[in-house]
Protein backbone atom coordinates (compact mmCIF):
# COMPACT_ATOMS: atom_id res chain seq x y z
CA UNK A 1 0.00 0.00 0.00
CA UNK A 2 1.14 3.33 -0.87
CA UNK A 3 1.49 5.82 2.21
CA UNK A 4 -1.63 7.88 0.67
CA UNK A 5 -3.67 4.79 1.53
CA UNK A 6 -5.00 4.64 -2.00
CA UNK A 7 -5.32 1.75 -3.62
CA UNK A 8 -3.01 1.51 -6.76
CA UNK A 9 -3.10 -1.39 -10.03
CA UNK A 10 -0.10 -2.68 -8.75
CA UNK A 11 -1.65 -3.14 -5.28
CA UNK A 12 -4.83 -4.49 -7.03
CA UNK A 13 -2.10 -6.50 -8.60
CA UNK A 14 -0.54 -8.05 -5.51
CA UNK A 15 -3.75 -8.99 -4.05
CA UNK A 16 -5.97 -10.92 -6.50
CA UNK A 17 -8.21 -12.03 -3.77
CA UNK A 18 -8.73 -8.82 -2.65
CA UNK A 19 -9.53 -7.47 -6.04
CA UNK A 20 -12.10 -10.23 -6.66
CA UNK A 21 -13.49 -9.49 -3.12
CA UNK A 22 -13.83 -5.28 -4.06
CA UNK A 23 -15.01 -6.68 -7.09
CA UNK A 24 -18.27 -9.08 -5.68
CA UNK A 25 -18.81 -6.24 -3.58
CA UNK A 26 -19.46 -3.58 -5.78
CA UNK A 27 -22.47 -6.00 -6.78
CA UNK A 28 -24.17 -5.25 -3.66
CA UNK A 29 -23.13 -1.86 -2.13
CA UNK A 30 -22.69 1.38 -3.56
CA UNK A 31 -19.29 3.45 -3.24
CA UNK A 32 -20.41 4.80 0.68
CA UNK A 33 -20.96 1.09 1.78
CA UNK A 34 -24.61 1.09 1.48
CA UNK A 35 -26.55 -1.58 -0.03
CA UNK A 36 -28.19 -0.83 -3.32
CA UNK A 37 -31.65 -1.07 -1.72
CA UNK A 38 -30.69 1.34 1.12
CA UNK A 39 -29.65 3.85 -1.47
CA UNK A 40 -32.64 3.39 -3.34
CA UNK A 41 -35.11 4.44 -0.28
CA UNK A 42 -32.24 6.59 0.64
CA UNK A 43 -32.89 8.83 -2.73
CA UNK A 44 -36.91 8.50 -2.30
CA UNK A 45 -36.65 9.85 1.26
CA UNK A 46 -34.23 12.52 -0.10
CA UNK A 47 -36.80 13.25 -3.37
CA UNK A 48 -39.69 13.54 -0.79
CA UNK A 49 -37.47 16.00 1.42
CA UNK A 50 -37.05 18.34 -1.06
CA UNK A 51 -40.45 18.14 -2.22
CA UNK A 52 -41.86 19.13 1.35
CA UNK A 53 -38.95 21.56 1.86
CA UNK A 54 -39.58 23.58 -1.55
CA UNK A 55 -43.38 23.48 -0.26
CA UNK A 56 -42.25 24.98 2.97
CA UNK A 57 -40.05 27.43 1.38
CA UNK A 58 -42.68 28.77 -1.06
CA UNK A 59 -45.75 29.24 1.30
CA UNK A 60 -43.01 30.59 4.36
CA UNK A 61 -41.49 33.23 1.43
CA UNK A 62 -45.30 34.19 0.61
CA UNK A 63 -46.40 34.57 4.26
CA UNK A 64 -43.11 36.88 4.71
CA UNK A 65 -44.31 38.89 1.61
CA UNK A 66 -47.28 39.27 3.09
CA UNK A 67 -46.51 40.13 6.28
CA UNK A 68 -43.81 42.64 5.01
CA UNK A 69 -46.51 44.65 3.09
CA UNK A 70 -48.68 45.04 6.05
CA UNK A 71 -46.17 46.37 7.94
CA UNK A 72 -45.05 49.29 5.30
CA UNK A 73 -48.79 50.08 4.75
CA UNK A 74 -48.71 50.67 8.85
CA UNK A 75 -45.41 52.53 8.60
CA UNK A 76 -47.47 54.46 5.69
CA UNK A 77 -50.32 55.51 7.23
CA UNK A 78 -48.59 56.61 10.62
CA UNK A 79 -46.37 58.77 8.30
CA UNK A 80 -48.91 59.92 5.71
CA UNK A 81 -52.26 60.23 4.88
CA UNK A 82 -53.81 56.69 3.40
CA UNK A 83 -57.42 56.21 1.50
CA UNK A 84 -60.30 54.02 2.61
CA UNK A 85 -59.84 51.25 0.71
CA UNK A 86 -55.88 50.79 1.22
CA UNK A 87 -57.13 50.91 4.69
CA UNK A 88 -59.64 47.77 4.31
CA UNK A 89 -57.52 46.04 2.06
CA UNK A 90 -54.37 45.87 4.32
CA UNK A 91 -57.30 45.34 7.52
CA UNK A 92 -58.59 42.28 5.58
CA UNK A 93 -55.34 40.81 4.70
CA UNK A 94 -53.77 40.96 8.41
CA UNK A 95 -56.63 39.52 9.42
CA UNK A 96 -56.60 37.04 6.92
CA UNK A 97 -52.58 36.01 8.13
CA UNK A 98 -53.22 36.16 11.64
CA UNK A 99 -56.21 33.95 10.95
CA UNK A 100 -54.24 31.43 8.97
CA UNK A 101 -51.28 31.73 11.39
CA UNK A 102 -53.19 30.63 14.62
CA UNK A 103 -54.95 27.95 12.39
CA UNK A 104 -51.32 26.17 11.56
CA UNK A 105 -50.12 26.75 14.88
CA UNK A 106 -52.81 24.41 16.43
CA UNK A 107 -53.33 21.99 13.46
CA UNK A 108 -49.22 21.49 12.94
CA UNK A 109 -49.82 18.66 10.40
CA UNK A 110 -50.30 14.56 10.23
CA UNK A 111 -46.65 13.98 11.53
CA UNK A 112 -47.76 14.84 15.12
CA UNK A 113 -50.23 12.69 16.90
CA UNK A 114 -53.93 12.82 17.25
CA UNK A 115 -53.79 12.55 20.81
CA UNK A 116 -51.99 15.82 21.66
CA UNK A 117 -53.50 18.46 24.15
CA UNK A 118 -55.27 21.69 22.58
CA UNK A 119 -53.55 24.86 22.77
CA UNK A 120 -56.36 26.62 25.53
CA UNK A 121 -58.98 23.77 24.13
CA UNK A 122 -58.84 25.60 21.11
CA UNK A 123 -58.94 23.99 17.98
CA UNK A 124 -58.37 25.38 13.80
CA UNK A 125 -62.38 25.50 13.30
CA UNK A 126 -62.70 27.36 15.98
CA UNK A 127 -59.88 29.81 15.16
CA UNK A 128 -61.31 29.49 11.25
CA UNK A 129 -64.78 31.06 12.28
CA UNK A 130 -62.88 34.57 12.80
CA UNK A 131 -61.84 34.94 9.01
CA UNK A 132 -62.94 38.43 7.83
CA UNK A 133 -66.37 38.28 5.77
CA UNK A 134 -66.43 36.45 2.17
CA UNK A 135 -67.23 39.39 0.44
CA UNK A 136 -64.13 41.63 1.60
CA UNK A 137 -62.07 38.34 1.17
CA UNK A 138 -63.51 38.41 -2.80
CA UNK A 139 -62.57 42.16 -2.88
CA UNK A 140 -59.35 41.77 -1.59
CA UNK A 141 -57.98 39.15 -3.64
CA UNK A 142 -57.79 40.66 -7.33
CA UNK A 143 -55.66 43.92 -5.63
CA UNK A 144 -53.48 41.26 -3.94
CA UNK A 145 -52.53 39.18 -6.92
CA UNK A 146 -51.70 42.37 -8.74
CA UNK A 147 -50.03 43.57 -5.37
CA UNK A 148 -48.15 39.99 -4.98
CA UNK A 149 -46.83 40.08 -8.64
CA UNK A 150 -45.25 43.49 -7.98
CA UNK A 151 -43.68 43.06 -4.71
CA UNK A 152 -41.99 39.99 -5.94
CA UNK A 153 -41.03 41.10 -9.72
CA UNK A 154 -38.98 43.82 -7.20
CA UNK A 155 -37.85 41.34 -5.47
CA UNK A 156 -36.23 39.28 -8.32
CA UNK A 157 -35.27 42.30 -9.54
CA UNK A 158 -33.32 43.21 -6.22
CA UNK A 159 -31.67 39.61 -6.65
CA UNK A 160 -30.71 40.06 -10.09
CA UNK A 161 -29.08 43.70 -9.13
CA UNK A 162 -26.76 41.60 -6.27
CA UNK A 163 -26.05 38.72 -8.74
CA UNK A 164 -25.10 41.10 -11.75
CA UNK A 165 -24.46 44.74 -10.47
CA UNK A 166 -23.92 45.99 -14.40
CA UNK A 167 -27.66 45.33 -15.40
CA UNK A 168 -28.55 48.34 -13.17
CA UNK A 169 -28.49 50.24 -16.81
CA UNK A 170 -29.87 47.85 -19.13
CA UNK A 171 -33.55 47.60 -20.21
CA UNK A 172 -36.48 46.11 -18.56
CA UNK A 173 -36.73 43.67 -21.65
CA UNK A 174 -33.12 42.50 -21.10
CA UNK A 175 -33.60 42.23 -17.59
CA UNK A 176 -36.77 40.13 -17.85
CA UNK A 177 -34.96 37.76 -20.14
CA UNK A 178 -32.37 37.74 -17.10
CA UNK A 179 -34.57 37.18 -14.46
CA UNK A 180 -36.22 34.32 -16.63
CA UNK A 181 -32.81 32.40 -16.46
CA UNK A 182 -31.52 33.56 -13.30
CA UNK A 183 -32.77 30.14 -11.50
CA UNK A 184 -31.12 27.88 -14.02
CA UNK A 185 -27.86 30.57 -13.26
CA UNK A 186 -28.12 30.11 -9.95
CA UNK A 187 -28.77 26.17 -10.09
CA UNK A 188 -25.05 25.77 -12.04
CA UNK A 189 -23.17 28.23 -9.67
CA UNK A 190 -24.83 25.83 -6.38
CA UNK A 191 -23.39 22.74 -8.04
CA UNK A 192 -20.02 24.40 -9.14
CA UNK A 193 -19.85 25.05 -5.75
CA UNK A 194 -20.55 22.16 -4.70
CA UNK A 195 -17.95 20.62 -6.85
CA UNK A 196 -15.17 23.20 -5.66
CA UNK A 197 -15.89 21.88 -2.21
CA UNK A 198 -15.49 18.40 -2.79
CA UNK A 199 -12.28 18.97 -4.46
CA UNK A 200 -11.63 21.25 -2.13
CA UNK A 201 -12.13 18.65 0.65
CA UNK A 202 -9.99 16.35 -1.56
CA UNK A 203 -7.24 18.03 -1.96
CA UNK A 204 -7.06 19.10 2.44
CA UNK A 205 -6.95 15.40 3.16
CA UNK A 206 -4.45 14.57 -0.17
CA UNK A 207 -1.84 17.80 1.72
CA UNK A 208 -2.94 16.19 5.51
CA UNK A 209 -1.45 12.74 3.77
CA UNK A 210 1.47 14.18 2.08
CA UNK A 211 2.32 16.18 4.98
CA UNK A 212 2.38 13.02 7.26
CA UNK A 213 4.38 11.18 4.71
CA UNK A 214 6.67 14.12 4.58
CA UNK A 215 6.95 14.19 8.04
CA UNK A 216 7.81 10.45 8.35
CA UNK A 217 10.57 11.35 5.83
CA UNK A 218 12.13 14.31 7.68
CA UNK A 219 11.98 12.57 10.90
CA UNK A 220 13.97 9.57 9.33
CA UNK A 221 16.54 12.08 8.19
CA UNK A 222 16.61 13.90 11.23
CA UNK A 223 17.58 10.21 13.11
CA UNK A 224 20.37 9.90 9.87
CA UNK A 225 21.88 13.35 10.59
CA UNK A 226 22.34 12.66 14.46
CA UNK A 227 24.18 8.92 13.20
CA UNK A 228 26.78 11.29 11.11
CA UNK A 229 27.16 14.20 14.07
CA UNK A 230 27.68 10.91 16.45
CA UNK A 231 30.43 9.64 14.07
CA UNK A 232 31.99 12.78 13.23
CA UNK A 233 32.13 13.19 17.14
CA UNK A 234 33.86 10.07 17.79
CA UNK A 235 36.09 10.74 15.11
CA UNK A 236 36.92 14.34 16.45
CA UNK A 237 37.30 12.86 19.94
CA UNK A 238 39.81 10.38 18.79
CA UNK A 239 42.29 13.24 17.63
CA UNK A 240 41.77 15.43 20.36
CA UNK A 241 42.85 12.43 23.17
CA UNK A 242 45.85 11.99 20.96
CA UNK A 243 46.70 16.07 20.90
CA UNK A 244 46.36 15.54 24.94
CA UNK A 245 48.69 12.94 25.22
CA UNK A 246 50.83 14.80 22.99
CA UNK A 247 50.97 17.31 25.46
CA UNK A 248 50.92 15.37 28.70
CA UNK A 249 54.26 13.52 27.06
CA UNK A 250 55.79 16.74 26.23
CA UNK A 251 54.71 18.16 29.91
CA UNK A 252 56.29 15.49 31.53
CA UNK A 253 59.44 15.99 29.48
CA UNK A 254 59.71 19.20 30.96
CA UNK A 255 59.34 18.09 34.43
CA UNK A 256 62.31 15.60 34.22
CA UNK A 257 64.32 18.24 32.48
CA UNK A 258 63.81 20.73 35.56
CA UNK A 259 64.46 17.36 37.56
CA UNK A 260 67.83 16.92 36.40
CA UNK A 261 68.49 20.98 36.19
CA UNK A 262 67.91 20.93 40.06
CA UNK A 263 69.66 17.75 40.84
CA UNK A 264 72.86 19.64 39.13
CA UNK A 265 72.64 22.55 41.07
CA UNK A 266 71.88 20.86 44.25
CA UNK A 267 75.53 18.99 43.50
CA UNK A 268 77.04 22.20 42.99
CA UNK A 269 75.82 23.97 46.46
CA UNK A 270 76.64 23.51 49.85
CA UNK A 271 74.15 21.77 52.20
CA UNK A 272 73.10 24.25 55.00
CA UNK A 273 69.35 24.06 56.57
CA UNK A 274 68.34 26.73 54.26
CA UNK A 275 68.91 25.04 51.34
CA UNK A 276 67.49 22.05 52.47
CA UNK A 277 64.23 23.51 53.32
CA UNK A 278 63.86 25.02 49.85
CA UNK A 279 64.95 22.08 48.24
CA UNK A 280 61.99 20.12 50.22
CA UNK A 281 59.89 23.12 49.02
CA UNK A 282 60.73 22.58 45.30
CA UNK A 283 60.07 18.95 45.96
CA UNK A 284 56.69 19.32 46.78
CA UNK A 285 56.12 21.41 43.92
CA UNK A 286 57.57 19.20 42.02
CA UNK A 287 55.36 16.30 43.50
CA UNK A 288 52.43 17.87 43.27
CA UNK A 289 52.96 18.86 39.03
CA UNK A 290 54.10 15.35 38.95
CA UNK A 291 50.64 14.16 40.26
CA UNK A 292 48.83 16.75 38.09
CA UNK A 293 50.39 15.38 35.54
CA UNK A 294 49.31 11.53 36.75
CA UNK A 295 45.88 12.30 36.82
CA UNK A 296 45.53 13.91 33.67
CA UNK A 297 47.43 10.54 32.58
CA UNK A 298 45.18 8.25 34.03
CA UNK A 299 42.25 10.43 32.75
CA UNK A 300 43.26 10.02 29.04
CA UNK A 301 44.17 6.21 29.87
CA UNK A 302 40.09 5.60 30.45
CA UNK A 303 38.89 7.64 27.56
CA UNK A 304 41.08 5.76 25.17
CA UNK A 305 39.45 2.57 26.89
CA UNK A 306 36.44 3.72 26.28
CA UNK A 307 37.47 3.69 22.33
CA UNK A 308 39.66 0.64 22.04
CA UNK A 309 36.52 -1.38 20.75
CA UNK A 310 36.17 1.02 17.63
CA UNK A 311 39.11 -0.99 15.84
CA UNK A 312 42.60 -1.65 15.15
CA UNK A 313 43.38 2.40 15.07
CA UNK A 314 43.79 2.45 18.30
CA UNK A 315 46.56 0.24 18.85
CA UNK A 316 49.71 2.64 18.17
CA UNK A 317 47.93 4.92 20.95
CA UNK A 318 48.47 2.20 23.56
CA UNK A 319 51.88 1.81 22.12
CA UNK A 320 52.43 5.44 22.89
CA UNK A 321 50.51 5.54 26.14
CA UNK A 322 52.93 2.46 27.05
CA UNK A 323 56.01 4.57 26.33
CA UNK A 324 54.32 7.32 28.15
CA UNK A 325 54.22 5.16 31.51
CA UNK A 326 57.92 3.98 31.45
CA UNK A 327 59.18 7.74 30.97
CA UNK A 328 56.33 8.74 34.15
CA UNK A 329 58.16 5.68 35.70
CA UNK A 330 61.70 7.06 35.35
CA UNK A 331 60.48 10.36 35.97
CA UNK A 332 59.34 9.02 39.72
CA UNK A 333 62.42 7.28 40.41
CA UNK A 334 64.53 10.44 39.33
CA UNK A 335 62.19 12.09 41.82
CA UNK A 336 62.84 9.22 44.48
CA UNK A 337 66.18 9.54 44.06
CA UNK A 338 66.26 13.03 44.73
CA UNK A 339 64.49 12.85 47.60
CA UNK A 340 67.34 10.49 49.49
CA UNK A 341 70.06 12.27 48.16
CA UNK A 342 68.48 15.96 49.72
CA UNK A 343 68.31 13.80 53.12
Amino acid sequence: MTCTNKLTEEDLAQNPMFCRLLSSLSQHVDHTGLSLALRREQEKAEQELRVQRLGWLRSESLFQLLREMVQQHCVRKHHSSTSVDDDKFYETLERCLLVAQCARQLDPGSTVGQDQPQLLGLSAKHVLGQMPPEQDVRCMKPWLLVELEKRLKEKCLAILSYHQPDCENESEGLKSLKLSRLPETLENERKRAESLREKHQESAALLQRQTHCYLSELLSCVHLLQSIVLDHRLKAQKELDEKKVEYLDTKCQIIIRKIRVEMLELQLVTYTPDTIAAHRKMRDVLDRELGAAQVEKQSSQSMLSSFQMLGQDFEALVDEYTCLRHKIDNKSWALKEFSQHSH
